[in-house]
């Protein structure tokens, strides 16, 4: 059995971003005759040769501030989207918890939406149907979970999408600040079955400001800013000042 559940080699994401992008007739005639008002391509560099890897079974918490890289990562692990150069190889069933309710249909209710969830991972309807009550009872949406999922508040498709993911058995998570969802009771809930998971043995990839949550569910971090590994090692290690830092922004 390969150790390695996640193996990111020398990683790097480029975005081409458009200044004075031509969205109207009326800008690209002005672009005809005004050269300051024709499209500017920029490339923005996101991560730039970034590796790691993450033995099965053991949690890494990915820190940094804001626009340093950390959830671009976590999407390109997740095969959101494609490296621009370098390669991610990952080994056991991957169950992303980034942007909790997106991909959920609007049209379709609670319940039909965690079939629909449940099947992109490639659990069988016979398995979803067993572990269904488990899920609504999680989720705390009582009859709603028969309501069309576009009358639901983003904080409740958040409770959803919480609930189908941890219920699916993954061998390998990847949550990116996804522990602040609900109140103080459901944050509690989502903690512990978090915690049960990885005393199953699954691999955690968390993103997270706060170092003391990286702490509990993490043995190792590492630490990223302007898309560059900057600092990595036990969390016991976890820099005073450098944490604090990242807090704050």
């Amino acid at each position: 059995m390969n150790e390695d559940a996640v193996v990111v080699e020398h990683v790097s994401k480029d975005f081409v971003l458009q200044h004075n992008a031509q969205d109207s007739l009326k800008k690209r005639v002005i672009g005809l005759v005004n050269k300051r008002w024709r499209p500017r391509p920029h490339v923005f560099s996101a991560l730039d040769d970034v590796s790691l890897t993450v033995r099965r079974g053991e949690a890494l918490g990915l820190m940094g501030h804001n626009g340093s890289g950390k959830s671009t990562l976590l999407s390109l692990i997740a095969g959101i989207y494609p490296v621009s150069a370098g390669n991610i190889r990952t080994s056991g069933r991957l169950v992303p918890m980034i942007a909790l309710g997106v991909g959920f249909h609007p049209e379709l209710t609670g319940a039909e939406n965690v079939y629909l969830n449940a099947s992109l991972f490639g659990v069988k309807n016979a398995q979803t149907k067993r572990l269904f009550p488990d899920i609504c009872e999680f989720a705390e949406l009582g009859e709603f979970i028969h309501e069309p999922v576009k009358n639901y508040s983003s904080g409740m498709q958040a409770r959803l999408g919480f609930a189908v993911a941890v219920h699916l058995e993954p061998e390998i998570l990847l949550a990116d600040e996804i522990l602040s969802v609900g109140d103080e009771a459901f944050k509690e809930k989502c903690v512990n079955r978090i915690a049960e998971l990885r005393e199953g043995g699954m691999t955690l990839i968390l993103v997270s400001h706060a170092k003391d949550q990286v702490a509990q569910f993490c043995d190792r971090f590492v630490r990223l800013d302007h898309g560059r590994v900057v600092e990595q090692g036990l969390t016991s290690e976890i820099g005073e000042n450098s944490a604090a830092e990242d807090e704050v922004r």
